[in-house]
């Protein structure tokens, strides 16, 4: 009688879960352990009809029926064995037998401790980033300058989305939660003293001064009509008309004069006369209790102005549309930015040896920091995954991928048993 082929019903743990359903490829794997099984059990009959036809027969039919028998009983013995893997042999609860289905728990244990021992030791996986070599293969992937761009494209797209999921409320939530507490614990007075004593060090606050100089000389004589309006209304009640429009017209030519000889006159008095008090007031943030107070206090008073959230809204919506239009604009100063930068990298990294081997190893370093942190949490995957899947179902799963192959167990079983029984029998004779 034909071992049967159809799956029986085995014993397994309560399902929580089903396992994955099957797809094309499991499908392909179906049929090809099919034509296997088969071709075991076509052979198991030819080796039964074998025996029944040379069944008492002498001289060389009697080799013939010794190694059919022999086939027989290795082709049933290898049944059994790669049935009671997956499941009882004729449904018969035959102890240790459909190991898989009870046991795949252990096996799942089983097979994330192997994972975790041999793939994922610092030593395993620090050479096999170390040999991969990525960061040569990066310099030479986007040393192609269609890959340059295709990385400039994906991070730009990836940018573009990023600042469009920031929203208002996220902005406002940063400065009142992080940021203006911060300040509050910051006293304001030694850092601006430390900044303007820098900025005065390094003469930076000369081009401020030349900035608003200019801006105020081009106001000026923009609007004489406005100057002389201001300076009329300081006039006496009494003095005519026409006295005071003269003097006023004198007053704001003579302003424009005094600007514009504090533009042309680097050495100024008036310009002098502003470097000492910012000198003064640079010292007074950094030793004077009274000046420090004070500034505190007006950083207070900063701090609870609204319009200090709505400013820093503001100046981030600007500055997320203008990013996200550059961003968007193939030709966009940001990108070609970019592409610049990404260009040099392909450079280093293709001359540049000693840097490819600090990348590695930095590469190395952090792949084991995160296989040794996180490691067991990826492994674990195996087990819960595997308790999850329903006996039966895992039974089946692991079958089609390793069925086929145990199948060649049967055949071999069924040829290497016939050449022994051949044997045996030969060894007999002599015997006799």
């Amino acid at each position: 009688m034909s071992p049967p082929v159809s799956p029986a019903a085995a014993p397994s743990s309560p399902r929580t879960s089903s396992a994955p359903s099957l797809t094309a490829a499991d499908d392909a794997r179906r049929r090809g352990l099919r034509r296997m099984r088969t071709l075991a059990l076509a052979l198991l009959v030819a080796a039964a009809a074998v025996y029944l036809a040379t069944l008492d027969r002498e001289g060389f039919l009697g080799y013939v029926n010794a190694g059919a028998e022999a086939s027989m009983v290795g082709a049933i013995a290898d049944w059994f064995a790669v049935t009671a893997l997956f499941r009882h042999p004729l449904r018969l609860p035959i102890p240790h037998t459909a190991l898989i289905p009870r046991r795949k728990d252990d096996l799942g244990r089983g097979l994330q401790e192997f994972v975790g021992e041999n793939f994922l030791a610092e030593d395993v996986v620090r050479e096999r980033i170390t040999s991969a070599r990525i960061a040569s293969r990066v310099g030479d992937w986007l040393a192609v300058e269609a890959n340059a761009r295709r990385v400039v494209v994906e991070v730009a797209e990836v940018a573009v989305v990023g600042l469009s999921k920031v929203r208002d409320d996220h902005v406002a939530a940063l400065v009142h939660e992080a940021l203006v507490p911060r300040f509050r614990e910051e006293p304001i007075a030694p850092l601006l003293g430390g900044l303007l004593s820098e900025a005065l060090r390094d003469d930076v606050h000369h081009g401020l001064v030349d900035l608003a100089l200019e801006e105020l000389a081009d106001w000026l004589r923009d609007n004489p009509r406005t100057v002389q309006e201001v300076l009329g209304e300081r006039a006496p009640w009494w003095a005519p008309d026409r006295i005071n429009d003269r003097v006023t017209a004198r007053i704001h030519t003579e302003i424009v004069r005094w600007v514009d000889d504090i533009r042309s006159q680097p050495r100024h008095r008036a310009r002098l006369a502003l470097d000492s008090l910012l000198h003064q007031l640079a010292e007074d943030l950094l030793g004077d209790a009274d000046v420090q107070q004070r500034a505190e206090r007006l950083k207070e008073r900063l701090l609870d102005h609204p319009a200090v959230l709505s400013s820093v809204i503001s100046l981030w919506d600007a500055l997320r549309r203008a990013l996200t239009t550059s961003l968007e604009d193939p030709e966009g100063a940001v990108r070609r930015r970019l592409l610049t930068e990404v260009r040099a990298l392909a450079d280093r990294l293709a001359g540049d040896e000693e840097l490819r081997s600090r990348i590695d190893r930095r590469l190395a370093d952090a792949t084991v920091f995160g296989v040794e942190r996180y490691g067991t949490e990826v492994t674990a995957v195996i087990t819960h995954t595997i308790e999850r899947w329903d006996g039966r179902e895992a039974a089946e799963r692991i079958e089609l991928h390793v069925g086929r192959d145990l199948q060649f167990i049967r055949i071999n079983g069924t040829l290497v048993g016939g050449l022994v029984g051949v044997v045996i029998h030969a060894v007999a004779v002599l015997l006799s």
